[in-house]
């Protein structure tokens, strides 16, 4: 079956380290490579943003919103086909620690394994995230 892009599914992890801490280091896009493998295994600044190479999408540029004190990491994925993929990203203090909440959105034309398939590498990123930020 094909998705109609209008289903949602929010992902989250509790991360031991105060919401400052885990907003520093996943709003610094030169950190990606070690926690998003879906965007490839090195990043470089560029004017306009981000470039991530190696990505299994291709070379991709990768666009944060400004820093801020809200805990919003939403960014934009422009693949190479052009198209630009919206993902709503927020740290949220939990206590003394955080959870990190990704809103993964299902494109159009995306069948239900694809998006399954998606969402276990949201999560699987999320957790290499957890792992780096409380190991640290």
């Amino acid at each position: 079956m094909n998705g109609t892009g209008s289903e949602s599914r929010h992902l989250s992890i509790r991360v031991d380290r105060p919401v400052d801490d885990v907003y520093a280091y996943a709003s610094d896009p030169a950190n990606l490579p070690a926690w998003a493998h879906g965007l490839g295994g090195s990043i470089e600044k560029v004017a306009d943003g981000w470039i991530a190479d190696s990505s299994p999408l291709g070379r991709v540029q990768v666009a944060f919103v400004p820093r801020n004190d809200l805990g919003v990491l939403d960014h934009h994925v422009t693949l190479p086909s052009g198209e630009t993929v919206y993902n709503p990203v927020r740290v949220i203090a939990d206590g003394t620690a955080s959870e990190v909440v990704f809103t993964l959105r299902r494109q159009p034309g995306t069948t239900d394994a694809d998006f399954e398939r998606d969402a276990g590498m949201v999560a699987a990123d999320l957790a290499r995230l957890k792992e780096l930020l409380e190991s640290a």
